[in-house]
């Protein structure tokens, strides 16, 4: 049995808002929290989003599919683009927001896979129906 991919997008896009609010709430003391930490919070939430207008229609669930590729494409790279360049120049040290920037970028890129995926499968009916 497969998982329908809108489902699979709601699911990863919670993990990522928990990992925004662990970063923000369990990683910094509040005198040391910083919005910033809320990043993977900010990128899950336009994936729940569209994941939950997924069954609208086929449509809707088309755009809102790639639509969700296209931030899991970004939210892979996004934080790469921060923390190669403070590797370089500082030093790579695993702390709370390295840690906290590759986990978005693995949950991202995870997301990409199963999208790209879940296209082509969804090709390979379309030809098969007709």
């Amino acid at each position: 049995m497969r998982i329908p991919f809108p489902l699979i997008a709601f699911f990863f896009g919670l993990v990522l808002i928990g990992l925004g609010l662990l970063a923000y709430l369990g990683f910094a003391t509040p005198e040391e929290r910083s919005w910033t930490a809320l990043i993977p919070l900010f990128w899950g939430i336009p994936i729940v989003l569209c994941a939950l207008a997924a069954p609208a229609s086929v449509k809707t669930r088309r755009h809102a599919m790639h639509l969700v590729a296209i931030l899991a494409l970004l939210g892979f790279l996004a934080p790469l683009g921060r923390l190669i360049p403070v590797s370089i120049k500082d030093g790579f040290v695993l702390d709370s927001k390295s840690f906290t920037q590759i986990a978005m970028s693995v949950l991202c890129i995870v997301l990409l896979f199963l999208a790209i995926r879940s296209f082509i499968d969804a090709r390979r009916a379309r030809k098969a129906a007709s």
